[in-house]
Order: C-alpha cells, then structure tokens, then sequence
C-alpha cells in the first residue's frame, strides 16, 4: 500500500513540477527590446524637427544617447523648406501630427506604439 501512495504521489509532484517549468517559460517575455531597437522604431515613425542653438532639441536629442543616429531628425536651420508648418522647435510629427515640446521615451514609444 505505502508503495502505491508513494507511486502517485512522485507521479502527482511530476505532473506539477512540469506545469509550473511550463507556466514559467511561457510567461517570460520572448525578446526584451533594446535602447536601438526602439530608437529605429520611434525613427521609422516620425520626424523630429529641431533648429540649430536651440535648447530643448538639445535636450530632446541627448534623450536617445548613441541611438540619436536612428531617428528621423530634419535641422529647420539647415533645411527651412521641409519646415513650413513647424511654428516651433522641437515638434514630432507623428502619424501626420505634429506635437510641439519634448517628449519622453515613454510617450514617444505609447504615440508611435513602439
């Protein structure tokens, strides 16, 4: 009798130990993104419009780092043709709006859904 408990208890304390290894493994998030990858994401997204001396686009810039080189940025000093609409530095324009001031990561991540 003690055998056969002993038997369907290892077999129970199996049958548990491989759910829970499973539930582990699949909760854990496949691939965490990196700093480059959501900078070439926020840059496929948008435009940053910034001008030259300006402050806030400094800042606005030195946000992303070594990732600065993925963003899609347009100098409204160098290129005043591109920037016909832009009333102030810094905007995004993101899905064909344009959000004027700096914004987080986390906000450019939630607007582009990076």
């Amino acid at each position: 009798m003690k055998r056969g408990i002993k038997s369907k208890l290892v077999t129970i304390g199996i049958i548990l130990a491989i759910i829970l290894i499973s539930f582990f493994s699949l909760s854990k998030p496949k691939s965490e993104l990196t700093d480059a990858d959501i900078a070439k994401c926020i840059g496929e997204k948008s435009i940053l419009y910034v001008q030259l001396g300006c402050s806030h686009c400094k800042a606005q810039e030195d946000l992303f780092g070594d990732n600065l080189q993925y963003l899609n940025i347009i100098d409204c000093f160098y290129e005043n043709e591109k920037c016909q609409d832009i009333t102030a530095t810094p905007t995004w324009r993101i899905n064909n709006k344009n959000i004027v001031g700096e914004l987080s990561i986390e906000e450019l991540r939630s607007l582009t859904r990076c």
